[in-house]
């Protein structure tokens, strides 16, 4: 009965229109102070003590890195070595697409500020080249979903401070996914151009490829700082974020040179009130989540399912079809922040390992920014396409089978996730 309240009185708050942030919130206060005898003074520390992680750090600096690779010319570098390498085979210029939203993912952490890098630019060229919209709508809309899944993540943050799993495991779990995905995004791009013989690019010399990588080896050399640093253990995900800061702003004014330090001011505040949304949604859901535990509401749950006798296999089913029902109504961070503290406490009761499902819920968090009707790839995509949300729904659907069949590979092949970070002794 308590659950239903809680859930009830959530889903009614969020229908008012309201932000899920300020409902979660107002959802933890009305039922603390009307159901219950904590004492508000828990509460207080409770919103302290949650945000009082030292991996939430990572989030304001991934986020500034992007904001300075995104106006600094490194997406426009890195398309054109992405074009150089594999623009001659069919449908080059969408396939290029694939490869540098899979590059700028590896530098940003974020799925929105990648189809924004590399979607402004490569559109209105593809369409110049003789593409269909669509068809480049379609391949920018879901390769950019890779900016979450190839670390370093914004999303893979927030689960680990939900579940309290190493985020350095977490970012080493998503290298291998993140790169069989984008094969499988640009198996499907070369599958389409080829049926419908879209144009292609004439083959680059290895003297222009050489020129491109050098162009655009600046930025590149980001994705060797960070995930190098974690490698070696030089430095924590956490300094890496960091330093990715601080070397995307030294590239960006000094190096390329595309923005003044008189631009500097306003890509910090830019970043700071990103960064503000996203840790007052957090505070809220460290709220929501010490509700929860004080209800005893996951670990009932945990133990009524396997009371149920529900095994991995319809657990994991299970859990897909949530995150995916979940996605049709709010953004990736919401979702983890209050679907993680439930959903976790039964895998573990079931032998799931902590990794491979932060990776599952990843995933599925990468569907939902894909489909309707809140989508944040869709409505970033319509701003630079001028398409509609239905008509980018229907140029999306290829690409979103692709990425559905890739959902199931991940749910039940453990080994995908967790090959190399049990290679770099991470988990056992």
């Amino acid at each position: 009965m308590t659950t239903l309240i809680i859930f009830v009185l959530l889903l009614t708050l969020m229908l008012t229109g309201m932000p899920i942030s300020i409902s979660l919130g107002l959802t933890v206060l009305t039922f603390l102070y009307t159901m219950t005898q904590v004492p508000i003074e828990a509460v207080a520390m409770k919103l302290f003590t949650g945000i009082e992680k030292f991996e939430i750090m990572a989030i304001p600096f991934f986020i500034l890195a992007g904001n300075f690779l995104t106006h600094g010319g490194v997406a426009r570098r890195m398309i054109r070595f992405a074009a150089a390498m594999v623009g001659h085979l069919h449908g080059g210029l969408g396939l290029a697409g694939v490869l540098a939203c899979a590059l700028f993912a590896a530098v940003s952490g974020s799925s929105p500020a990648t189809v924004v890098a590399i979607g402004s630019i490569l559109l209105p060229a593809m369409v110049k080249a003789g593409f269909p919209n669509r068809f480049g709508a379609g391949v920018i809309t879901t390769s950019g979903a890779l900016g979450i899944l190839i670390p370093p993540s914004i999303v893979m943050v927030m689960y680990s401070v939900s579940t309290n799993t190493s985020v350095g495991a977490l970012f080493m779990a998503g290298v291998i996914p993140g790169l069989v995905l984008a094969g499988l995004l640009g198996f499907t791009t070369w599958n389409r151009a080829r049926k419908f013989n879209y144009p292609r690019q004439p083959k680059a010399s290895l003297k222009e490829r050489w020129l491109a990588f050098r162009e655009s080896a600046w930025g590149l050399f980001l994705i060797v700082v960070v995930m190098g640093g974690i490698y070696t253990g030089i430095f924590t995900p956490t300094e890496a974020a960091a330093m990715s800061a601080v070397y995307a702003f030294i590239i960006a004014v000094f190096v390329y040179k595309d923005i003044s330090l008189k631009d500097v001011p306003k890509v910090l505040l830019s970043s700071a009130n990103m960064s503000a949304m996203l840790l007052y949604i957090i505070t809220n859901a460290v709220l929501f989540s010490f509700l929860m535990t004080h209800e005893n509401i996951p670990q009932a749950m945990a133990d009524w399912l396997l009371g149920e006798g529900l095994g991995v296999i319809t657990f994991l089913l299970v859990v897909n079809v949530l995150l995916l029902l979940a996605g049709n109504f709010m953004e990736p961070s919401s979702i983890i922040l209050i679907m993680a503290p439930i959903l976790f406490p039964v895998a573990m009761k079931l032998g799931i390992d902590p990794v491979h499902f932060g990776i599952l819920i990843v995933v599925n968090m990468e569907v939902g920014m894909c489909h309707p009707p809140v989508g944040l790839n869709l409505y970033v995509a319509s701003g630079i396409t001028r398409m509609g949300i239905t008509e980018l729904t229907i140029a999306v659907w290829p690409w979103l089978l692709t990425m559905l069949g890739f959902l199931i590979l991940v749910t039940y092949w453990p080994a995908l996730s967790l090959w190399l970070p049990r290679t770099m002794g991470m988990i056992s």
